[in-house]
């Protein structure tokens, strides 16, 4: 009767230790264990209890916590693999980060299918959207130079739109015509599976784009053109593809179909930028009230951004466009609200987010390539791969040519080359192909993905650096802009502002303008501490550049080859270094060196009238040249030049060094001149000042400054 009380007090406790668990509808059949496994077996007629019979010592449960310790596992090889390649010598200036990390991911795939005589783990599309793919988009969206990206928005959007959809109809539509030239092999492709191949493999990585656009260093007009078109493109591309997607679901898509997925595009973009407004704004909201917590105030930031994007997810609206614009709502609010200390976790914390999450993605990228469900079809893949080339390219040129009309700077056509030969694909396309419903040519579609991202990444991705230098691009400046240069900026700025308004133009300035307006009159009084709101717009301009500088400066890369510190000196080293030290001193104070002064002046200028003017280099230039009035030369002939009449009054006893840009006219002196020549005098004339000194006949040559010493007598 006890023993029986005790299975079903254990029975109980197993059942209200496990609530997500139910019991089987049927009692498992006893198991009958040896006795030296340490467990004791029971025969009954219900359930069989193992109870152990002595304590174990050691034991290993490794399902326990497979999952978090394989993932720990990626994740410390991901950054093995990086720390690696920054300590790998000149390397890194060869080969770019994300081939290197590919290679990697290529290597690790091969040992485990040799390995395990299987495929080795895929990176799945739900794990590359939903964790994988929001800290890269957020870092890029919160540190988004903002005056730049909204100087070019127009152009981008043109690129990001119009580009996306050239690409993905020009690329679908070529390859459903070599489709039908190879019936034999190709036959079974649909127009609708090509377009959505084309949808899908036009879509222009941003994880690539930065990985290799951060190590060449082009100017800032290029990058936020190649970066923002690929930012947005993304968004573009997946909307493309999930239309495409249930177009294929259809039983027959008709022109009211069409329709309906246009206003399902538009949709879909406002609404993911409806929601990250939305967002943002509460979080920066939320950022004002966490002066008593500063703490958690960096928490908020991620919380709200990444809520955007799930919330944009289940309502089938863009992901991106919410993570950004959300990111680039609360920016500026939320720097002003939280403390230097909660804006550096902010930094440092997204920098590592978004770099452990590309890495990953690298790696992952190499070892899904390892599998066994390749098919090959060279038509296929050579057109893919010069069709996506072509229409990038032809793209780009069409419609740069249109959109410099519009622009008052222009693209060159240097530009234009790097902005279509800097189109690399990445992860993006590689999870949207394993997302197609099961066809007879999927694994054609996955083969083709993954040689179009390998060639992209790595032709493309190791050829543009030289490419940039063989072309001569405009790098970007290495020096961060002053403050007098922001003020000028801004300066400017208002003045096109108001350029704008006289004549009746609303263009980018006017709207700019009004934005900033209310910006300052309503959303950072409701947004903003009191306290923390900059009294002054300078004072505002030198924080946010005190911030810029102090992100630029840590986020530089240490020099390559750096030397470790040198050793400390030695007592007789220093000993030596302070002699050398003194006995210069001494010799430089012992030099017969004049000085100056309105103490000395009035004896040594009296003493010695005929000392030469001290004089150096000009060091402004060639423009002028001054001479004192005393040593202009005398005669009938010479008539004095306007840049040589200076002031003939000079303060007592003091060195005098007259710079004036504008020639100054002195009051002729008290004597006759012939009617002819009134500017001529008297040689036997006294001077105009009594006392002073007549410096002897000469001119000084150009590039030298006259000091001239002169003395008024006391009366």
């Amino acid at each position: 009767m006890a023993e029986a009380w005790t299975r079903a007090l254990l029975l109980c406790v197993c059942i209200a230790g496990c609530p997500g668990l139910t019991p089987p509808a049927e009692p498992p059949q006893p198991q009958n264990r040896h006795p030296e496994l340490g467990f004791n077996s029971s025969d009954g007629s219900g359930l069989s209890i193992d109870i152990p019979m002595a304590l174990r010592v050691f034991s290993v449960d490794y399902h326990h916590v497979q999952a978090p310790f394989e993932i720990v596992l990626w994740i410390m090889l991901a950054s093995l693999a990086q720390l690696g390649f920054h300590w790998s010598g000149r390397v890194p200036a060869v080969v770019p980060e994300s081939c290197l990390l590919i290679m990697v991911g290529l290597l690790v795939g091969g040992v485990i299918y040799g390995v395990r005589h299987s495929a080795p783990p895929t990176l799945s599309a739900d794990a590359f959207f939903l964790f994988l793919l929001p800290p890269i988009v957020l870092d890029a969206g919160y540190f988004l130079p903002g005056r730049l990206f909204f100087e070019n928005l127009g152009t981008i959007l043109w690129y990001a739109v119009l580009g996306t959809l050239w690409n993905v109809l020009g690329i679908g539509l070529s390859l459903y015509g070599v489709c039908l030239l190879a019936q034999d092999s190709l036959g079974d492709i649909s127009l609708l599976h090509c377009l959505l191949f084309g949808s899908l493999i036009a879509a222009v990585d941003p994880v690539a784009v930065l990985s290799v656009f951060q190590e060449i260093h082009v100017n800032e007009q290029l990058h936020i053109l190649v970066f923002g078109e690929s930012l947005l493109n993304d968004a573009v591309t997946v909307v493309l593809y999930k239309l495409f997607e249930s177009f294929l679901r259809l039983p027959s898509v008709t022109g009211l179909d069409v329709m309906l997925g246009g206003c399902r595009v538009v949709v879909v973009g406002l609404g993911g930028l409806c929601v990250g407004l939305f967002f943002g704004l509460v979080a920066a909201l939320t950022s004002r009230f966490t002066s008593r917590a500063q703490v958690i105030a960096p928490l908020f930031v991620f919380l709200y951004s990444y809520l955007s994007y799930l919330t944009s997810e289940m309502l089938h609206l863009s992901g991106i466009m919410a993570i950004v614009t959300c990111a680039v709502t609360m920016k500026q609010y939320v720097e002003a609200n939280v403390s230097e200390r909660s804006n550096t976790s902010i930094q440092y914390f997204l920098k590592m987010w978004s770099s452990v999450s590309e890495t990953l993605i690298f790696i992952f990228l190499g070892v899904s390539t390892i599998q066994d469900v390749h098919m090959w079809s060279w038509p296929f893949v050579c057109s893919t791969l010069l069709l996506c080339l072509v229409w990038r390219a032809s793209g780009v040129l069409l419609l740069t040519a249109v959109v410099n009309k519009l622009r008052r700077n222009a693209v060159t056509f240097r530009d234009q080359f790097i902005i279509a030969y800097g189109g690399l694909r990445g992860a993006i396309c590689f999870s949207l192909v394993f997302l197609i419903d099961d066809f007879p040519k999927k694994r054609l579609f996955i083969t083709t993905t993954i040689v179009v991202i390998l060639f992209t990444v790595f032709v493309q991705g190791m050829t543009i650096k030289p490419l940039v230098e063989l072309l001569e691009v405009k790098k970007k400046k290495r020096a961060l802009p002053t403050v007098s240069e922001e003020i000028h900026s801004r300066l400017l700025d208002h003045l096109l502002a108001g350029i704008e308004d006289v004549v009746g133009y609303w263009g980018q300035h006017y709207w700019k303008d009004k934005f900033e307006q209310f910006n300052k009159k309503y959303l950072r009084r409701f947004l903003i501490r009191e306290e923390h709101q900059a009294r002054s717009s300078i004072l505002r301009v030198y924080q946010e550049l005190e911030r810029r500088e102090q992100r630029a400066d840590e986020e530089a890369p240490p020099p390559v080859g750096t030397r470790s510190p040198s050793r400390p000196l030695l007592p007789e080293e220093m000993d030596s270094i302070r002699r050398i030290l003194s006995r210069n001193l001494q010799n430089f104070n012992n030099k017969q060196t004049p000085a100056y002064s309105r103490h000395t002046l009035h004896q040594e200028a009296t003493a010695d009238r005929t000392r030469k003017p001290l004089r150096r280099h000009q060091s402004l230039g060639e423009r002028c040249t001054y001479t004192a009035p005393s040593q202009r030369p005398r005669g009938d002939n010479a008539e004095p030049r306007p840049s040589q009449r200076v002031r003939a009054g000079l303060s007592r006893s003091h060195t005098v060094c007259y710079m004036s840009h504008r020639p100054v006219v002195l009051d002729p002196p008290p004597q006759e001149a012939a009617p002819d020549q009134p500017g001529h005098s008297d040689p036997d004339a006294p001077a105009a000042g009594e006392g002073r000194s007549q410096a002897p006949l000469g001119r000084v040559p150009k590039k030298q400054l006259s000091f001239a010493l002169e003395n008024e007598k006391q009366a």
